[in-house]
């Protein structure tokens, strides 16, 4: 007999600690939960730099699990919430650290992902599971949650608060000035290659300042291949104004600068569901993940797909045939996005018309 589940929750526990655009896409889940049971405590387990970008998020509750503690800061975490139980916990992170945390929380009933998106066993620490749903994207993943609990108001809804701090700090850095935003870089880690070329993004700078006088916001974090990079593109575009912010600016800072931008340019990192949070036009780079599991929600059809191309080419298979979340694992997979592509697409963005804010209340697709 399956666990039962409670009709009308209390307080809601969700863990999911990482990563930047996975806790972006979880939002709108957190809404739907608000809309149904408006009166329900919501207590976020969240990883410290998540919570960096989430903080101020309206009735949410965030207990911050800083993964450099490892052990030490687990058990620290479950003193700290020794005298409190969920009526459901939300398991919502595929990973044995977090699978390993949630045994030192108390719950009623603990909810996990079906066995096919299923990673590191989850099922073994959770009661119930969502339904299978073959073929979903990340956000739709997450609102699965909400659906199990008997949430029919799936429309997406973010409203991510950006302090005044924030937008002071964007401002000193554009100075009014009009301009798109360029991430070059995921987030950098072991053959993680979803890196476009500086020539690539070089191109598409020139072309944003010749076509429609934008500036280029050139964003990232501090590491030296996010540093070298930006120093690459900048040595290419010396005629024309770009603004290196790499390194310099705080994630509400950051926030504040998609926010502002006429359009967003990154690879599969967080700053693509950034911008899909806060509505604003965002051209994805994909080729070595599956944009129809992981691209902007709200602007998938303003991907510059490769990955079909890139499983042909460096994997020699079919993408039908390969799994759904299959990563092209290979240096030169990004290669095959063309800056003509990108130009291409952001000159559809820049377009008045093209904006979805008609889908932006609608509900994920449940086929």
């Amino acid at each position: 007999m399956k666990h039962p589940l409670p009709a009308r929750p209390t307080h809601i526990g969700v863990l999911r600690l990482s990563a930047l655009g996975d806790v972006c896409n979880l939002v709108p889940t957190v809404r739907a939960l608000q809309r149904q049971w408006p009166d329900a405590r919501i207590t976020w387990i969240i990883g410290k730099g998540e919570h960096s970008l989430l903080a101020g998020l309206s009735g949410v509750e965030f207990v911050v699990y800083d993964k450099s503690t490892g052990l030490a800061g687990m058990r620290q975490l479950w003193r700290q919430l020794a005298d409190q139980r969920f009526d459901v916990l939300l398991h919502m992170q595929q990973a044995l650290r977090a699978s390993v945390l949630s045994l030192g929380l108390k719950a009623d009933v603990r909810v996990g992902f079906d066995r096919q998106r299923a990673k590191d066993r989850q099922y073994w620490f959770t009661q119930r599971q969502i339904e299978p749903r073959p073929r979903a994207h990340v956000l739709e993943t997450f609102m699965d949650f909400a659906r199990l609990l008997g949430v029919e108001d799936c429309t997406l809804d973010w409203q991510l608060p950006i302090p005044d701090a924030a937008r002071d700090e964007a401002q000193r850095l554009t100075q009014g000035a009009g301009y798109v935003l360029i991430s070059p870089c995921a987030n950098p880690r072991l053959r993680n290659f979803r890196n476009w070329s500086a020539e690539g993004y070089a191109a598409v700078v020139e072309h944003v300042w010749c076509q429609y006088g934008l500036k280029t916001v050139m964003t990232g974090g501090g590491s030296t291949q996010e540093r070298e990079m930006g120093q690459r593109i900048r040595n290419l575009c010396q005629s024309v104004a770009v603004i290196d912010a790499i390194g310099g600016t705080s994630l509400k800072g950051l926030l504040a600068l998609i926010d502002g931008a006429q359009a967003v340019i990154a690879p599969d990192s967080g700053p693509v569901h950034m911008a899909n949070a806060l509505n604003t036009p965002v051209v994805g780079l994909y080729a070595t993940t599956n944009p129809d599991r992981a691209a902007p929600y709200l602007w998938r059809e303003h991907v510059v797909n490769r990955y079909p191309d890139a499983v042909r080419e460096y994997l020699n298979e079919d993408p039908s045939d390969v799994g759904w979340g299959r990563r092209v694992r290979h240096p030169d997979a990004m290669s095959l996005i063309h800056a003509e592509d990108v130009i291409d697409m952001l000159d559809r963005l820049l377009e008045p018309a093209a904006n979805p804010s008609d889908l932006e209340r609608e509900s994920p697709d449940e086929a």
